[in-house]
């Protein structure tokens, strides 16, 4: 704690950001943003058309390049930062997402909260924000998962998970943690896919709940909240009366020969 304080009086942000990675920040939001759907839809065809020659050599470029232009944002922001350090160990999931291609969709989920009716307030924005990051986490991790289980199942001997149809349903069931069984892996592959997508599922259909749990407790009890000054009257006004009959039966006693 001591040593936080002191950072911040010496003016080095705790996660090693500075104004540099602030510029840069700003600069390449929106681009990375477009490159990480550019993604989802190129992989989209990659996967489910089975692209050969020339458009799989496209669809492979395109792919390639969006992951060089993650890593190099990586390393810049890493170069300028101060410390290093700091900033390495404050970003890690940076760093998964960086090298990871199934998490790089999540870079669409800040512009999905950018919307001016989600910050009205600190408390509704938050609220909007997880609510916002909660679903669209869960569809986002579904089409992700579909595509990559399905892209290692189609073709392995043994499995019954050969269409993107087959793949959703599959995705669906998992992340729910219901898992009816009617589809799954075979592969080692598609069997860390399915691990990931239920520890993910349980994750985000516990942040839903509790998100929407809460909206729901702050409309039951905003009324009573508008009622609460009245209630106070009345206690107040009862609490003057009591002791004005305390008063008359004090004076009745002493009166009593």
């Amino acid at each position: 704690m001591h040593g936080d304080g002191r950072q911040k009086r010496a003016g080095v942000n705790p996660r090693g950001e500075t104004a540099a990675t602030a510029r840069w920040d700003r600069l390449t939001y929106w681009p990375l943003t477009i490159a990480a759907l550019v993604l989802i839809v190129t992989q989209t065809v990659h996967v489910i058309a089975q692209v050969s020659g020339v458009a799989e050599v496209i669809t492979s470029s395109i792919m390639a390049i969006i992951w060089v232009m993650f890593i190099g944002d990586y390393l810049v922001r890493l170069a300028m930062s101060r410390p290093k350090w700091r900033w390495f160990r404050t970003h890690l999931f940076d760093l998964a997402v960086a090298l990871l291609p199934i998490l790089r969709p999540i870079r669409l989920l800040g512009a999905l909260t950018r919307i001016p009716s989600f910050t009205r307030t600190a408390a509704s924005s938050l609220r909007a924000r997880m609510l916002v990051y909660g679903i669209a986490a869960a569809l986002l991790l579904i089409w992700t998962a579909a595509l990559a289980v399905l892209n290692v199942e189609r073709h392995a001997a043994g499995s019954n998970i050969r269409s993107f149809g087959d793949a959703v349903w599959w995705a669906f069931c998992t992340v729910t943690t219901v898992g009816y069984g009617d589809f799954t892996p075979v592969t080692v592959p598609g069997r860390v896919i399915a691990v990931a997508l239920m520890v993910g599922g349980v994750v985000l259909v516990g942040l839903i709940v509790a998100t929407f749990s809460s909206w729901v407790m702050e409309r039951v009890t905003r009324g009573h909240q508008e009622q609460l000054p009245a209630m106070r009257a009345d206690v107040a006004r009862l609490e003057q009366e009591l002791a004005a009959a305390r008063e008359a039966l004090a004076a009745a006693e002493k009166s009593t020969p």
